[in-house]
């Protein structure tokens, strides 16, 4: 089992390490193009292609703590660390945002004609291909893998491709006369990345914080009933990451069956649920008596 995780987590860092390369390379291009033709928006839409390659480093450290076996302070594993790190991506957005915001403001009160050149759109067309072949590479590789760290860059990198549109737009509406637009164009930049942190921090919570898991109770139900010995099931509770699904549930026998039969019974449930839904790793099965009618 520990040697399957470590090849689940070796399989994510790999994804990470690709796409942070190709994040700061597209970070430079634009930062450095940015800054020469003096236009905010596309420096703008730079340094949030930085903050990509950083959430990448931090998906990495994330990963090295979510691979760790169990031990006795982390009887249940390490997983959460992976959601709680892409928290640390939301955060990193939030900071990012703040400093465009300020820097579109004070563009806002000190005007600068931006330099818009045929070099520019092509720097621009070129990063929003490769933008948008790594989030459709990372949300896929995410999504086979239940990563959340892989979904939530991909979320990044969608957040940026977006930008990168908006930049876009604005180098027309600027090569048209009207550069004011430009540092309105980075605080419109700086309110989505905003809202996308808002996001990770949305569906991170929602495992952090137990709540349940989208699970067929139904199956779940279907799979305990048709175990020899079972009469009723309730109370079934999910919780946990999609790839790490804890259950409990209350089962009810026959009053007068002995301990080790209802224990073996219990255990019968246990590996039945674990077969039939790969993602369980964890059933907590509570044994009641079926009262007589």
């Amino acid at each position: 089992m520990h040697d399957n995780a470590q090849q689940h987590y070796g399989r994510i860092q790999y994804v990470l390490i690709l796409v942070l390369v190709l994040n700061w390379g597209v970070a430079i291009a634009k930062i450095i193009y940015g800054l020469i033709s003096h236009c905010a928006s596309m420096t703008a839409d730079g340094f949030h292609s930085l903050s990509d390659g950083t959430s990448n480093i931090i998906g990495l450290i994330g990963i090295h703590f979510a691979r760790q076996p169990t031990d006795r302070d982390h009887p249940y594993g390490h997983k959460k660390y992976e959601t709680f790190f892409s928290l640390g991506i939301a955060l990193l957005l939030f900071f990012v945002s703040l400093i465009l915001i300020h820097g579109g403001i004070e563009r806002l009160r000190n005007p600068i004609t931006p330099k818009i050149d045929t070099q520019s759109f092509i720097i621009m067309i070129i990063t929003i291909g490769i933008n948008f072949w790594v989030m459709n590479y990372e949300r896929k590789r995410g999504q086979a893998l239940h990563s959340d760290m892989l979904v939530s860059d991909a979320m990044h990198t969608k957040a940026d491709i977006f930008t990168s549109l908006s930049v876009i737009i604005a180098l027309i509406v600027i090569k048209l006369g009207y550069p004011i637009l430009d540092p309105i164009a980075t605080i419109f930049i700086s309110i989505f990345i905003a809202y996308t942190g808002y996001d990770i921090v949305k569906k991170s919570s929602v495992v952090l914080c137990d709540t349940a898991v989208i699970l067929d109770v139904k199956k779940i139900v279907d799979i305990v009933l048709g175990i020899k010995g079972v009469m009723a099931c309730h109370k079934i509770r999910t919780r946990g990451r999609p790839d790490d699904i804890y259950v409990d549930l209350h089962v009810q026998v026959n009053p007068d069956m002995h301990m080790d039969e209802a224990h073996k019974i219990s255990y019968t449930i246990e590996k039945t649920i674990k077969n039939s839904i790969p993602e369980v790793t964890d059933v907590v099965v509570h044994m009641e008596p079926k009262e007589k009618a």
